[in-house]
């Protein structure tokens, strides 16, 4: 199916403002001067109040965060998120307009975390710092205003892969307890010959070629790739893990593997809701208010983040 009318004119505004896109991504730097301008495009909702901090992360490494509170109310859940960009790009301010959209339409405190990206920092440089600063706001979540019992974690993309493979994490360690997962058209794997990768091309604004791309900076050796906390659909077991919410998009090489990972989390007996956007292309959350189509996809997920944390 091709892109509703609106995806079709914006991705045609995005490939203006980042030609790079769409297989010709050349390095770290020139992707991440990309995604910083795209990033400057976006609007940003207000939000009763903002905080900065730098948690205890693995190794002695700190890892910054970005607290978002949408109202003074107390006792409210918690979002841990971790931003796409293929583990190489993004940052705290490429994603501040989402993070804002997400703590309103969730009504959670949402901390956004600033993990490594690669390639100075490969696997599992990111996945050390997701599970650490899901563990920091376990133990910092009253202090938030937050409730521990109603703790969630969230990605998009490559951040879709940090938030379940965190929840992975959680269930192997025994600490803490995650009430819910939201995966926004997450990566589950490395395998390239999906039928969704087959159907890609230039309109899923993220490709086969950048994909590949993503992971030799991110996890350039093949056996790695195979791990479950880089590709959680190839985990044995699944039982056990947290609620999810697996959201996929019509135009996007990752549609395959997301709903398969979906399926594989029910058959687990993982309580999983699913969502597909039909006509959009991957990445289009954060862009979500400026797309009616997208504006309303992000109000059902947000109904259902709502929904499961009470």
């Amino acid at each position: 199916m091709p892109l509703h009318p609106e995806a079709e004119s914006f991705v045609a505004q995005i490939r203006e403002l980042a030609p790079d896109l769409g297989g010709e991504l050349a390095d770290a730097a020139t992707a991440r001067r990309s995604a910083s301008a795209r990033g400057r495009q976006r609007p940003r909702p207000d939000v009763q109040r903002v905080e900065e901090r730098l948690i205890p992360g693995s190794y002695g490494v700190d890892v910054p965060v970005r607290i978002y509170w949408p109202s003074t109310e107390v006792g409210v859940p918690v979002v841990v998120y971790f931003h796409g960009g293929g583990w190489v790009v993004g940052d705290l301010e490429t994603h501040d307009s989402f993070a804002r959209s997400m703590a309103n339409g969730t009504g959670a405190v949402v901390i956004s975390v600033d993990y490594r990206l690669a390639p100075e920092h490969r696997y599992p440089a990111a996945v050390e710092d997701a599970y650490s600063a899901t563990v920091w706001a376990a133990a910092h979540a009253e202090e938030l205003g937050g409730d521990a019992s109603r703790l969630a974690v969230a990605g998009d993309s490559a951040g879709g892969n940090l938030a379940t493979v965190t929840a992975l994490q959680c269930q192997e360690r025994g600490t803490p307890d995650l009430a819910f997962q939201l995966l926004l058209y997450p990566v589950t794997d490395h395998d390239f010959s999906t039928p969704s990768y087959v159907d890609s091309g230039p309109d899923c604004l993220l490709t086969k070629q950048d994909m590949m791309w993503f992971w030799d900076e991110y996890a350039p050796d093949l056996e790695v790739r195979d791990h479950p906390h880089a590709s959680p659909l190839r985990a044995d077991d699944l039982t056990g893990l947290p609620p999810a919410h697996v959201l996929t998009s019509g135009r996007d090489p990752l549609r395959s593997e997301g709903q398969r990972y979906a399926e594989r989390l029910a058959e687990a007996g993982v309580p999983t809701s699913t969502q597909h956007c039909q006509g959009l292309f991957h990445g289009f959350a954060p862009d979500a208010e400026r797309m009616p189509v997208a504006a309303a996809a992000m109000r059902e997920v947000y109904a259902v983040v709502r929904a499961a944390l009470g």
